[in-house]
């Protein structure tokens, strides 16, 4: 019966990115309605809506009672977004240069935020009061990335012409994003179950499922995302998605959980690997932004083999 669940699981993921597609472009129209800047574009509301397959799969684990399946999810999703999302874009993009104090900052920030799950798991239980700290810590990062927002002066491309074309274009963005939600809501129940399932069938624990299959469901629309936006010239778009996403995947969503249903952490093996790619994954990302700010091909590549290292040793391990 693996097969059949492993066919959900795909269906699931595709639905849930189809229903994130939906929810970017619509939450990109809405952008370009407001006329909001592209920095802020970026790093709060495109991290946001790409994390949202996070959120709602976090959300549905945490109901379930299995929230063991979200820590791994995050952990496999920070490590994705460091790795595979940030080599890709600088690859498609020949590199990606840190422009400004505040991108720069961003990255020491991301880094932080990255092991931040990690330090909360020390003792051995992620709990209520670690979720409080977790969206104190989200409204800090916001704080500080918004109040340096007036350095980010590029406003967001708005293509609507005449007020009733702009007006009616914004009310079929809000219905998309809610039709979006919707499918969002039902592809992560479906995620969720068949990687349940998955994991009894193949024998794997449900950490080593949501550090692989289920992160890698989820980052797709952050993956999308940096290469178009790598193919349409915005690079600072990439890099602000990538830094919020990291953000929002260990507070917000991590925090979620915690409120939802806190967990005790009684065997650390399974997260082992995840912890020491994080930790190296951090490092490496931060090193490589505060050298010559910017990440080359060289560096994309090493990342990139990180990452392919990570899947293969937790794959095959038993």
């Amino acid at each position: 019966m693996a097969w059949f669940y492993f066919f959900i699981f795909i269906v699931s993921c595709f639905a849930l990115v189809r229903s994130g597609l939906w929810m970017v472009q619509s939450l990109i129209r809405i952008a370009q309605f407001l006329k909001w800047r592209e920095f802020i574009v970026a790093s709060v509301l495109m991290a946001f809506s790409t994390s949202l397959p996070e959120v709602f799969v976090g959300i549905t684990s945490a109901l379930h009672q299995t929230p063991e399946l979200s820590l791994g999810m995050i952990i496999g999703s920070n490590i994705i977004a460091l790795t595979l999302v940030i080599g890709m874009g600088a690859i498609f993009g020949k590199e990606l240069r840190f422009k400004g104090r505040t991108l720069k900052r961003s990255s020491i920030y991301a880094g932080i935020y990255g092991l931040l799950p990690l330090l909360l798991m020390l003792d051995g239980n992620i709990s209520r009061p670690d979720g409080v700290i977790l969206f104190l810590s989200l409204g800090f990062y916001f704080f500080q990335l918004l109040s340096r927002e007036e350095r980010f002066t590029k406003v967001f491309l708005n293509r609507f012409k005449g007020s009733w074309v702009q007006f009616k274009s914004f009310l079929k963005s809000l219905a998309m994003f809610w039709v979006g939600t919707g499918l969002l809501l039902l592809s992560a129940e479906g995620i969720v179950f068949s990687s349940l399932k998955l994991a009894v069938s193949l024998n794997l624990s449900l950490v080593v499922i949501g550090a692989l299959l289920v992160s890698i469901g989820t980052s797709l629309p952050e993956l999308t995302f940096g290469i178009r936006s790598i193919t349409m010239g915005h690079e600072d778009m990439i890099l602000g998605n990538v830094m919020g996403s990291v953000v929002i995947n260990s507070a917000f969503v991590l925090g979620l959980v915690a409120l939802i249903s806190p967990f005790e952490i009684v065997n650390f093996s399974p997260y082992l690997r995840g912890i020491i790619v994080t930790v190296a994954t951090c490092f490496l990302f931060v090193t490589f932004a505060r050298t010559d700010s910017k990440i080359t091909k060289k560096e994309a590549l090493l990342l990139l083999l990180i990452y392919v290292t990570f899947f293969l040793a937790e794959f095959f391990a038993k």
